[in-house]
């Protein structure tokens, strides 16, 4: 596989170098090990936001922290009423 990183894809490049040193590797081994990590990351943010022992504005704040360019978490909450 072969990811451009020319012309307006030189921003890859950048993104690339800086995930290597994030994992101490290689840049093959660190868009693998990004691209492994980043499900994990998501699904275990889901599960804090759905924790019931966080407020709302908790809540919202923590999503609001760990969103990013690519991927963004939000609160949203749910009012049902009964009546007789």
């Amino acid at each position: 596989m072969r990811i451009r990183t020319d012309g307006d894809y030189a921003y890859r490049r950048d993104a690339i170098e800086r995930a290597a040193d994030c994992y101490d590797c290689n840049k093959t081994k660190a868009v693998v090990s990004a691209c492994d990590d980043v499900r994990k990351f998501v699904q275990a943010i889901r599960q804090v936001l759905e924790r019931d022992d966080l407020t709302l504005e908790q809540r919202r704040e923590i999503a609001e922290t760990l969103s990013t360019r690519a991927v963004t978490f939000e609160v949203e909450t749910e009012i049902g009423v009964i009546t007789d």
